[in-house]
């Protein structure tokens, strides 16, 4: 859908990308890390030429953005960044509704995408439509920040650290809230992050950039079980891999098949990292395990877990 070819990009003689080439498929959610000054923001904002390219080719949908008008390319992708930006003296409604009525969409178009919006993002638009950006706590207006970027129903959605600025409870919120997005609309998302957990946890594939070019390309299982370099392994945290292969496997995925026992239950599509401390703090040797109907789904015994970890899930 988006394919970088041999890109590089320069700040007074200053070289941020050098011959970059990097291929992102429709669907993906792809998640681009790297310390400060990689070249992580630089390479978003190529897509939709926020900056330009000084070699190379950048293609959308198989054609050279180049080719298409800025406004045009721009309407076309999604954007949603930290500071969120909403204009404070316009409702929620006439917020999200900021990019379809620049397309001239019809009133009743509008209304029911902005409510269809708010639904997705688990916001009541009976309570939250008529409301300013000043009556929202950060996490809302984050998720208002989103609902605009997507109102238009763009192919792609990019993202700059879009909760890097919210506490550590609403910032894990956001990011569950946003795979669950993700999943239900198959949007293809590009989003940067300095924060490997939140990388680990969202992306369907990572992108490590180091001084403007990629070290590695994989899933997260890939850049855990198989890193491409020293690197690599501390950026992902060498002292605690194990912590992190755990999060990466839900607990429904070593539940035993058998009757389900009287004590406590877990969802089981809660990750292996969440199931042992839930174990931990309440002592259990094993736990039900509950699907999303609340319908028994086996029990996860913690034996199962530590015989299979440390080695890859």
């Amino acid at each position: 859908m988006i394919e970088f070819q041999n890109i590089s990009k320069a700040y007074g003689g200053l070289k941020v990308i050098e011959g970059l080439n990097l291929k992102i498929e429709r669907g993906e959610l792809l998640v681009v890390i790297g310390a400060s000054g990689s070249g992580k923001s630089t390479l978003l904002k190529m897509i939709n030429r926020m900056e330009d390219h000084d070699a190379g080719r950048i293609l959308f949908e198989g054609e050279e953005i180049y080719k298409f008008k800025v406004r045009e390319l721009r309407l076309r992708m999604g954007y949603a960044i930290q500071s969120v930006g909403l204009f404070p003296h316009w409702t929620v409604a006439r917020n999200i509704a900021t990019v379809p009525q620049m397309l001239g969409w019809e009133a009743r178009r509008i209304e029911q995408r902005v409510t269809e919006l708010l639904q997705l993002f688990q916001l009541d638009p009976e309570l939250y439509r008529e409301r300013y950006p000043h009556q929202l706590s950060g996490g809302q207006q984050q998720r208002i920040g989103v609902a605009r970027a997507l109102a238009a129903d763009p192919a792609v959605l990019l993202m700059d650290e879009p909760f890097g600025a919210l506490d550590p409870v609403t910032r894990a919120a956001l990011q569950a809230e946003l795979k669950r997005v993700h999943q239900l609309s198959g949007k293809t998302i590009v989003l940067v992050t300095h924060d490997i957990d939140e990388a680990l946890l969202l992306a369907t594939r990572i992108v490590l950039l180091d001084q403007g070019q990629i070290v590695q390309v994989g899933t997260p299982l890939e850049l855990l079980t198989n890193p491409a370099n020293d690197l690599v392994v501390d950026f992902v945290g060498r002292s605690d891999i194990g912590i992190k292969l755990l999060s990466l496997q839900s607990a429904g995925s070593l539940a035993r098949s058998e009757p389900a026992q009287t004590g406590w239950s877990l969802p089981a599509q809660a990750s292996l990292r969440e199931a042992v401390s839930f174990m931990t703090q309440h002592q259990l040797a094993q736990v039900n395990l509950v699907d999303a109907s609340g319908e028994p789904a086996g029990v996860l015994h913690a034996a199962d877990i530590f015989a299979r970890h440390g080695t890859a899930p």
